[in-house]
């Protein structure tokens, strides 16, 4: 059985309530809306195809506001101490984080931009039409359309590298990483 009693961590090593809130409430948006994106583009013309793409552009549009407000909380919040590592380790934790933050911000606004130029309007929750961003033009759509695929893809193996980091912490070295992101 998995615990996550490793060894404690260090003090001050914990993450914020709200930065937790935030993490979890990304990732859970995040792989949803993945899971999602990869089922709908195979799918046939349905109303079910229809309703996932605009739960799609919804979840992109609500990680977009997510994530402005993590890296907000995130600049006017400091990180708790690291645990100890190699430098090389760190280094490597800290270019996916920044590759991630990048994503979380490219792939939704990729996204919406396709959006908008493929002449299909982002109205967020059915209720809220947001601007588009570029006019509808077919040649552009399909320009733009593998980005936010591509955009996404590499999200998801940024995402997988960093649950091995995490799970390498805590199941090999057992220094107690895990646990300073967890609830």
């Amino acid at each position: 059985m998995w615990h996550m009693d490793a060894r404690p961590p260090l003090p001050n090593t914990r993450y914020t309530r709200t930065a937790m809130a935030f993490h979890w409430l990304l990732a859970l948006g995040i792989v949803g809306s993945f899971l999602v994106g990869v089922q709908m583009v195979d799918m046939k013309m349905s109303v079910l195809r229809l309703q996932l793409y605009n739960w799609h552009k919804w979840a992109g549009v609500c990680i977009l506001a997510l994530s402005a407000l993590r890296l907000l909380w995130r600049l006017t919040h400091r990180p708790p101490e690291d645990v100890p590592m190699p430098t090389w380790q760190r280094r490597l934790a800290h270019a996916i984080h920044g590759l991630l933050y990048l994503l979380f911000f490219a792939t939704p606004l990729v996204g919406w931009a396709y959006s908008s130029a493929a002449g299909f309007p982002v109205v967020l929750f059915g209720l809220f039409p947001l601007p588009d961003w570029v006019a509808p033009s077919k040649e552009l759509a399909a320009a733009i359309k593998p980005w936010h695929g591509g955009l996404a893809k590499a999200m998801a193996a940024l995402v997988l590298l960093h649950l091995a980091g995490a799970f390498k912490h805590h199941f090999w070295d057992r220094d107690g990483l895990l646990r300073r992101m967890w609830p």
